[in-house]
């Protein structure tokens, strides 16, 4: 088993443990579901920021992607972005990482964008989990309304749900680390 797999695997592994969790529930998207995904109990674990920004700096490389930063709506995106951005750096790449406010700064600069973020630059907007993608469109607006280039998009998990599709149709290639079908969930039931 390569390292990769071996990522792959304890991610799954994390997210099975931490973050599932059965039962009736609404979802953001205004969704029903028997089963949630709280990812942020695994994006924001020490061992789960190690795994996730292993396999989301792979999945950079693989692509292609160069980006100067990543990021994207708070909260469930920035621990993905800190966690890529920390293992870019400890590959020796450059790579640093932004917020997207859901609202303006009703003070100070009133900026909806947080962090190292550079109008022009070309960025990777991340999500901790795909649904509709309204979080990820709604970040890709915003950093676009800023001047940047958005490479793509890289989810932890894809809940399989039509986010996916709605955002490639938009013209946005998506990588996602794991789906709802690697954790052996179905996309509305489980």
């Amino acid at each position: 088993m390569g390292p990769v797999t071996e990522h792959v695997e304890q991610l799954r592994t994390l997210l099975l443990q931490r973050s599932l969790r059965r039962g009736d529930f609404i979802l953001a998207s205004g969704r029903r579901s028997s089963y949630y995904i709280d990812a942020r109990l695994t994006t924001m674990s020490g061992a789960g920021q190690i795994v996730i920004g292993a396999l989301g700096l792979d999945r950079l490389r693989r692509r292609g992607w160069r980006p100067s930063a990543v990021g994207g709506l708070t909260l469930g995106a920035d621990p993905v972005a800190y966690a890529v951005a920390a293992a870019a750096h400890r590959a020796g790449i450059t790579l640093d990482a932004f917020v997207v406010r859901k609202q303006p700064k009703a003070h100070g600069t009133a900026r909806r964008i947080e962090g190292c973020f550079q109008p022009g630059a070309a960025v990777v907007v991340v999500e901790d989990v795909i649904t509709s993608g309204q979080s990820a469109r709604e970040a890709i607006t915003v950093v676009e309304s800023e001047g940047a280039h958005v490479l793509g998009v890289l989810a932890v998990v894809d809940r399989e749900e039509g986010g996916r599709a709605m955002l490639e149709a938009a013209g946005f290639t998506v990588e996602t680390l794991v789906s709802v079908k690697d954790l052996g969930l179905g996309a509305n039931g489980g």
